[in-house]
């Protein structure tokens, strides 16, 4: 998925998320942490990471919430 579509539906979720103030941030996170897979998860936070160009101000402000993937198990 590119940055782009990913920074969009961030973007969203954190539009809806405006409407209900001083909970933006948790509801971002909690919407991600709950729906999005660990890949789309690491993509936003290495989004965020390289500086958020193109993301809302509350999704960047959500990014302490966000859940990193679960690491593969190594197999020997």
């Amino acid at each position: 998925m590119s940055d782009d579509k990913l920074a969009r539906m961030a973007n969203q979720i954190a539009a809806f998320f405006a409407t209900q103030p001083g909970t933006a941030s948790e509801g971002i996170a909690t919407h991600i942490n709950d729906n999005w897979p660990g890949a789309m998860r690491a993509a936003l936070l290495a989004e965020i990471a390289a500086g958020g160009a193109g993301l809302a101000p509350a999704v960047i402000a959500a990014a302490p919430r966000l859940r990193p993937p679960a690491k593969a198990a190594v197999r020997d």
